[in-house]
């Protein structure tokens, strides 16, 4: 695959994620009164990992995710020479859905504007998480669950492990991480799907944006270097259906 082929791929499967998980939130959570909830919204976080998994795993690896990036890096499974590519190519990819995402929610007479500061389903820490949970709180549990995030990762795509069943685990670990943390940071664990909906919502979204990039990033770093001490398969492969998936 070129590299074009391959940040395209990135570019549309983050756009999946944010677009199918933020919009799920946004769209459909509180409509009608309860909507589809936390666990909808979790489910629907790890169907746009699953479905893009099957749809360009073999493409690009289907990162969708600049800390599953670094971190696959960080293991060994990803050459740092196409960080840049990838990241680039995934901050697009949730820029593009957040402002789809908000041109559409836009569409109702009873959608706010401007935005409150917790709109259109941004991360954030004290009076900005759903639960009004601290900084140090929403800090240490992105770390923790990206960390898990990548094990799941590094091991359903090792060479070892039984084949073809790599995006039902990790598209399911999201599903889990969501229903676990959605009541403390609305759920980052991914650099880009905070980046969209941040810039265009601003304020204290913007300010608050520096935990997630750094949290998840710490939390994909050790995730990879750990599997590789475990004894994990550090070779560089060529993508296959659901490998590196986000």
């Amino acid at each position: 695959m070129t590299n074009t082929q391959r940040g395209l791929a990135e570019l549309l499967g983050t756009f999946w994620l944010v677009f199918g998980g933020c919009g799920s939130a946004v769209l459909a959570a509180g409509f009608p009164v309860a909507g589809i909830g936390f666990a909808g919204v979790a489910l629907a976080f790890g169907l746009t990992v699953l479905t893009m998994a099957y749809s360009i795993g073999h493409i690009s690896g289907c990162h969708l995710n600049p800390a599953v990036t670094i971190g696959l890096w960080a293991g060994g499974r990803f050459p740092g020479k196409d960080i840049p590519l990838y990241v680039i190519a995934q901050l697009l990819g949730a820029i593009i859905a957040a402002y789809l995402l908000y041109f559409i929610a836009s569409g109702t007479a009873t959608f706010p504007n401007p935005l409150p500061a917790n709109g259109l389903a941004v991360n954030g820490y004290d009076a900005q998480s759903p639960g009004h949970y601290s900084m140090a709180a929403g800090l240490v549990i992105e770390v923790v669950l990206t960390f898990f995030f990548l094990l799941v990762i590094m091991g359903s795509t090792d060479a070892r492990a039984p084949a073809g069943f790599a995006p039902i685990a990790i598209g399911l670990a999201l599903t889990l991480i969501h229903l676990i943390s959605i009541p403390v940071t609305n759920t980052s664990v991914n650099p880009a799907r905070s980046t969209g909906p941040a810039l265009v919502v601003g304020g204290l979204a913007l300010q608050q944006l520096w935990l997630f990039w750094v949290a998840p990033i710490i939390g994909g770093v050790l995730g990879g270097l750990v599997y590789k001490t475990l004894g994990g398969d550090a070779t560089v492969k060529p993508p296959v259906q659901g490998e590196a998936i986000p």
